[in-house]
């Protein structure tokens, strides 16, 4: 089983916390689990939340370095680590742990100086804070998550499950990242930025938002060429409108939106059938199999052939 650690700590926000269990708790319920949760402090115990209840976290930090994938999922604006967590987190990195910060958790991480150099992101109302708090560290906010590999971070909130959906996908594919999801009331892959939520109100009803009827008749039509107009008149709009309406509802383009959607279903073609790559092309509307090379590496830096070697395993494969 791959283990996860959850870091909590006093004043922790409940619903972050949760989380990483309900999500990775939640894969393989009722049959063979894949993952094992743990959720340790540095002082266990009695940790208190701002929602009125406290909490018993029965193990201490020695857990962050016997885990896997140690997750941060939320901190406090300009904390400091204290030294024996700093400790612990690089001792977990140094061991090969993946070390993920959700929304303000990427604080901790950017303290840690783990990310000293490299890339972060965070909620997009913290990011510039971050940025002045920590000058070593390039913090975005225009992205739902960041994936180095070895140090994960995401956006707040409803990105912190978006981040964790994504990490079950890249350890056992979209399937299982589907299926999740869907237990779970979630969109299996959002692919549009922070800024679509920043300025732009929720529709009353789904009835009346045109865009998302925009949205379903592609998703039922990928394996069709789909031109704008078309695209446009499903929504009852001009090419011009839509686009812009497509943006601000989204956060990309319509072009953009449509191929993130034929690579997700190329993906799970790959993963879950034998189909030539030319069928597979066809069926998720990307035309040739070099064309769904191209996207392929342009946008996920692999070929088709190596990502099904790698995701029509039904377990996590062990890491070095």
């Amino acid at each position: 089983m791959h283990a996860v650690a959850v870091l909590a700590f006093d004043r922790i926000s409940p619903f972050h916390l949760s989380v990483p269990s309900l999500v990775f708790g939640r894969v393989g319920a009722g049959g063979d689990a894949p993952y094992h949760v743990d959720v340790c402090a540095e002082r266990p115990g009695i940790i208190s939340t701002p929602a009125g209840f406290d909490i018993i976290v029965q193990h201490g930090l020695d857990t962050l370095e016997r885990a896997e994938t140690v997750i941060i999922p939320s901190w406090q604006r300009g904390q400091q680590l204290t030294e024996p967590t700093r400790a612990a987190l690089h001792r977990a990195h140094a061991n090969g742990s993946r070390i993920v910060g959700l929304c303000l958790g990427s604080w901790a991480i950017a303290d840690s100086g783990l990310a000293d150099g490299r890339e972060i992101t965070t909620h997009w109302s913290a990011a510039a804070e971050l940025a002045r708090a920590y000058p070593a560290v390039r913090v975005r906010a225009d992205t739902l998550w960041s994936d180095h590999g070895d140090l994960i971070t995401s956006a707040g909130v409803a990105a912190a499950l978006d981040c964790c959906l994504h990490l079950v996908r890249s350890d056992l594919g979209s399937r299982h990242a589907t299926e999740l999801a869907r237990a779970l009331v979630l969109a299996p892959h959002r692919s549009g930025s922070q800024a679509q939520y920043i300025p732009v109100a929720v529709p009353e009803a789904i009835d009346d938002d045109p865009i998302e009827h925009a949205m379903v008749w592609a998703r039922t039509h990928l394996d069709e060429p789909v031109d704008l107009d078309t695209w446009a008149r499903t929504a009852l709009m001009s090419r011009r409108t839509f686009t812009r309406r497509f943006r601000d509802r989204t956060g990309s383009s319509p072009q953009q939106w449509l191929l993130q959607q034929r690579l997700d279903h190329a993906r799970l073609l790959l993963e879950s059938t034998d189909d030539t790559m030319e069928r597979i092309a066809a069926e998720s509307g990307l035309g040739t199999a070099v064309n769904l090379r191209h996207h392929f590496h342009r946008q996920l830096g692999t070929s088709p052939a190596t990502h099904r070697s790698l995701f029509r395993r039904t377990v996590i494969g062990s890491r070095s």
